[in-house]
């Protein structure tokens, strides 16, 4: 999934090519694509786009008075669409600029949970921006020490919480964790001040560093082309030490960390039925008691 440094190189991106453009129409391919029905998804058409921002991972396109707030989840993508098919491959929702000609939201397979929200006034406080926490490069390490307090998780978790950090995905917090050579099962209650410091460092840095190579492209970055140290290179020698880089394996993503530097050498077992992950892990069931 697009994460912060993605999305806000994307929407500088929007900015440079359509800022100004007065959009001419929109277009609703998908139907589950607009998650609101009031305002009206053509409520901005006459107006001229001023920016195209972000907040989390989430575009907003500012049309002044009405906001559309885009999110990609994970294979979406909002691109020029020359050819403006009438019925394009995966096509979800599309805008007609009177001088930047078309751009279309797509999304590839078949789940449909990218989706656009048309929002009125002011947007923050409202879905789904509502209960976002700050972004993440903006937050220091008195903050992040008082986020750790406030939430008792491990640290991995935490950080790709998007009410307590905005922005961070799996990629971002597995390159996280091992800048900061702490466990990414490590409880937030148990981070010292060191480690704190470490931790908001590592995130500024990586997010830095990300963002720094997506503003060199033309267009968003797929997974694979995104560079990392650790994430997708579970077998793969540790850029620090050298050690092998492992993985803890869950239904949904990958945790990597490398052993060495970041757990004192200990591998951790790599299921979510281990004692790593008991929160992932089904109840045990009681066994039955036979009745006499």
């Amino acid at each position: 999934m697009p994460e912060l440094p993605e999305v806000r190189a994307h929407a500088e991106r929007m900015t440079a090519a359509l800022a100004d453009d007065v959009l001419d129409g929109v277009t609703l391919l998908g139907f589950s694509s607009l998650k609101t029905f009031d305002p009206p998804p053509d409520a901005a058409v006459g107006s001229a786009l001023q920016r195209v921002g972000t907040r989390g991972k989430h575009l907003l396109l500012d049309f002044g008075d009405t906001t559309h707030a885009v999110h990609l989840m994970q294979g979406g993508r909002l691109r020029p669409d020359p050819k403006e098919a009438k019925k394009p491959r995966g096509g979800l929702f599309r805008w007609t600029f009177a001088d930047g000609g078309s751009w279309l939201l797509t999304e590839a397979g078949t789940e449909r949970k990218a989706g656009v929200w048309v929002l009125r006034g002011q947007v923050e406080g409202q879905p789904p921006l509502d209960g976002l926490g700050p972004e993440a490069d903006t937050v220091d390490a008195e903050q992040l020490a008082a986020m750790f307090a406030a939430h008792s998780a491990r640290v991995h978790t935490m950080l790709r919480d998007q009410r307590v950090l905005a922005g961070i995905g799996r990629m971002l917090a597995n390159e996280i964790c091992h800048r900061a050579k702490v466990s990414p099962f490590a409880q937030t209650s148990s981070m010292g001040a060191e480690e704190t410091e470490r931790i908001a460092t590592a995130m500024h840095d990586a997010i830095d560093e990300a963002l720094a190579v997506e503003r060199e492209r033309d267009d968003m970055s797929s997974s694979a082309d995104r560079p990392s140290r650790v994430h997708n290179h579970t077998g793969d020698p540790c850029p620090e030490c050298g050690d092998e880089v492992r993985a803890v394996e869950y239904k949904a993503y990958t945790v990597n960390y490398c052993a060495t530097c970041q757990t004192d050498g200990k591998v951790l077992a790599d299921n979510a039925m281990s004692k790593f992950g008991v929160r992932d892990a089904p109840p045990k069931k009681r066994p039955k008691r036979s009745r006499r």
